[in-house]
């Protein structure tokens, strides 16, 4: 076996580095060799697989557990002589040493076959060379236990973003080798509020930049071409790019002509119909044999919704081994670099990614793979915003939390017993003018929104405001907050977008921080799917109707002095698309199905819009 391995493929090609890449850490050459190795899958395609082994397995006869990241954006660097800036998830693991092996999956880079977005699980393969993405993992792992000296049969894999999709998927049907699992701000469900909609609301920022770059591979397996400028959006101001787009149906024909099928699936499957529900991986969960720690950040722009999903789809599954489930103060995969002490204006006290590698992260792949140490016993370890502190629960949501009602009232109040008498608010949303999701708009979506202050949206006649005198002690908001509005709109469908803000007071200490009003969470609802995200339902014009939806988990205290606000506006642009405010496929609406319409939320009677917490003592 040992003369197999070392005779094996080694390629040549490789990306030009570019004048910014990050130096190689002289360590990894040191004490690693690398082997590039095609594994070939059950039905005939191979996959290119990057392995980096210690040394020491072939002087000290050494043996070390595999860590296993499968990605479709590139094993970079190419060629058995070049090497990464790092290996595994942190610094941390490649001193202590383990078997690195990086995959381009299926269709991706220099492996085989046809790569699709987020491919379907097949609980039912019609023959034993019938594949999915768990069989590619479950192949590459056989594989490797069976071909890399040194390895002590033990596998754990990991991933961000696209690569925690694969790492999830590695749960179905699992290797017998395969004994730790960590989905970190994994994609769970492109429709269901991972990256492309939200509550029936398009994305549109984010995946017109992803996908004007993110494309098809034309031709057979070749590395990554060299990173070249990107599209040309020819302004620095994404609103006003967005905004003179008009139609999303303009940016098929003016920019992607209908040759970016990731695009194009997007603009034809706009309800939550069979394409998305076939990749919708948390729905095969069974009850999981490996480890999984699930990680995710409160405030990841692209998957803020996925960590939680899988965590509480595998508890449902009753897992039979850990399942821990870690959220911090985080963009998208911000705990995997930098120290995770701020972001942007906002201050956490302590550098919380340094603390979930070394002291989460790190030792629970030691524990799982190596035996060393305890792990984190914890069920889930969640960062708690407001008051910065990390907080261990043996369940998430914490059972112990109550309910608690935010009743939205008149005068721009927010009361925590429900108006007897019923009232109406009222404003005109405008598709032609509407609301910025940040005050200063670039082509790419900014990182840092979801902490952004909001006195710039609350100033605005089509945006509603309600808040709560100054708290007179801690409220401390702990899970899902459960939206319900009772609305009525002049058109045939419209947006709501409801958002919860910590308001500072005025005279808070540190720069511009006084009367800020932070985004702890918000969150877009395109109306005609009030009955069912699959079969869309007009509204009456003017007649009274209800929403109800749910916005993703916090864990934010709201401070003594602090004020709660809740913002309600109807678009939220261009974070997403905007609604013509009429019933029909927005994909094809012309520029001229843009209407204006008014908005009319009810407050107060048995049935006033009102949102629900869980509160913790």
């Amino acid at each position: 076996m040992r003369l197999a391995f070392l005779l094996a493929l080694r390629l040549c090609a490789q990306v030009p580095p570019t004048a910014n890449a990050p130096a190689p850490d002289p360590f990894i050459r040191e004490n690693y060799s690398k082997f590039d190795h095609y594994i070939t899958m059950r039905d005939g395609v191979r996959l290119f697989t990057s392995v980096y082994i210690p040394k020491d397995v072939f002087t000290d006869a050494r043996s070390y557990p595999i860590l296993l990241q499968r990605t479709p954006y590139s094993v970079s660097p190419y060629g058995s002589d070049k090497y990464p800036e790092r290996l595994g998830p942190s610094t941390l693991f490649s001193r202590e040493k383990y078997i690195f092996a990086y995959q381009d999956v299926r269709g991706r880079n220099m492996s085989e076959g046809v790569f699709t977005l987020t491919r379907p699980f097949k609980p039912a393969k019609a023959s034993p060379k019938d594949t999915d993405e768990s069989s590619d993992a479950y192949d590459t792992i056989e594989w490797l236990v069976k071909n890399l000296p040194g390895n002590t049969g033990k596998v754990g894999i990991w991933g961000i973003s696209q690569p925690g999709f694969f790492a999830s998927a590695a749960l179905i049907d699992s290797h017998p080798a395969l004994v730790a699992v960590s989905p970190q701000a994994p994609v769970s469900d492109y429709y269901l509020n991972d990256d492309s909609y939200h509550n029936g609301a398009f994305m549109l920022a984010h995946r017109f930049r992803f996908y004007s770059n993110f494309k098809q591979r034309l031709g057979g397996p070749a590395p990554p071409a060299p990173p070249g400028p990107g599209f040309d959006f020819g302004t620095p101001d994404g609103y006003d790019f967005y905004l003179r787009l008009g139609s999303l149906a303009n940016a098929e024909e003016k920019y992607f002509k209908r040759t970016q099928p990731f695009w194009t699936d997007h603009m034809d499957h706009t309800t939550y119909d069979e394409y998305w529900k076939s990749r919708s991986i948390w729905r095969h969960f069974q009850p999981a044999k490996p480890a999984v720690l699930t990680v995710g950040g409160w405030y990841d722009t692209e998957d803020p919704i996925g960590p939680l999903r899988i965590f509480k789809e595998l508890e449902k599954a009753k897992p039979q081994n850990k399942n821990l489930l870690v959220m911090g103060p985080w963009n998208h995969g911000g705990f995997a670099r930098g120290d995770g002490d701020r972001l942007g204006q906002i201050s956490f006290g302590s550098k919380t990614a340094v603390f979930y590698r070394e002291r989460i992260e790190f030792p629970f792949f030691q524990q799982m793979l190596k035996g060393k140490g305890e792990g984190n016993p914890a069920k889930a370890w969640v960062f708690e915003t407001g008051v910065n502190q990390w907080r261990r629960f043996d369940a998430w949501p914490p059972p112990q939390a109550k309910a608690f009602t935010l009743h939205l009232a008149p005068r721009g109040q927010i009361l925590f017993t429900a108006p007897a008498k019923e009232t109406v608010e009222e404003y005109v949303s405008d598709p032609a003018k509407p609301v910025p999701y940040v005050p200063h708009v670039s082509v790419a979506v900014r990182n840092d929104y979801m902490v952004e202050d909001q006195r710039f949206a609350a100033s605005r006649p089509d945006v509603l405001v309600f808040e709560t005198e100054p708290l007179e002690q801690d409220l401390t908001v702990m899970g899902p907050l459960q939206v319900h509005l009772k609305v009525a709109t002049s058109g045939t469908d419209s947006d709501f977008v409801v958002k919860l803000i910590d308001v500072y007071p005025g005279d808070y200490p540190g720069l511009n921080l006084g009367g800020y009003q932070q985004l702890v969470r918000g969150e877009p609802f395109r109306g005609k799917y009030r009955k069912s995200l699959d079969k869309p339902v007009a509204f009456i014009p003017n007649q009274p109707d209800h929403i109800r939806f749910e916005l993703p988990d916090i864990a934010h205290a709201f401070r003594r002095g602090h004020r709660l606000m809740v913002q309600i506006q109807s678009s939220w642009f261009p974070l997403t698309d905007r609604n013509p405010q009429q019933f029909m496929e927005i994909p094809k609406a012309r520029n001229v199905d843009f209407q204006k319409a008014t908005q009319q939320i009810f407050l107060g009677g048995a049935d006033g819009t009102r949102i629900e917490l869980k509160v913790v003592n």
